[in-house]
């Protein structure tokens, strides 16, 4: 299960989390949205608590929306320590974000696993 989250608790569980944050955001008519859901799911379970995953609905939080810039649902951003290090938008389908979701593990399990550490740290992942 995905928890989620709102402009409310947003701060709490995505931005002063101890762990890295996949946030999801999509809206109920999103047909892509559900047809990724399994993967995000799936990409949760290898991980465990190593990083946290959270749904937002989109058009119901639309400061969050226009906080990060949506163009397009569904959008991913992996956040640590308050910081976007990770942009996913624009993807056609499963395999699009199977591919995206890869480049993450790769460059999460290359990386040191202090996640507490300073928000300067750089991960060497991309924006996109």
């Amino acid at each position: 299960m995905v928890l989620s989250v709102s402009e409310r608790t947003f701060t709490q569980e995505v931005l002063e989390s101890p762990i890295p944050v996949l946030v999801n955001f999509e809206a109920p008519w999103c047909g892509l949205c559900r047809i990724i859901q399994p993967l995000l799911l799936q990409f949760k379970a290898q991980y465990g608590e190593e990083i946290k995953l959270v749904g937002v609905n989109a058009d119901q939080n639309f400061k969050l929306s226009t906080t990060y810039k949506l163009k397009s649902l569904p959008t991913l951003l992996l956040i640590e320590n308050g910081i976007v290090r990770h942009r996913l938008e624009s993807f056609r389908g499963r395999e699009d974000l199977r591919l995206a979701l890869e480049e993450i593990k790769v460059s999460y399990s290359n990386s040191p696993k202090n996640y507490n550490s300073s928000k300067t740290a750089d991960l060497g992942c991309r924006s996109a």
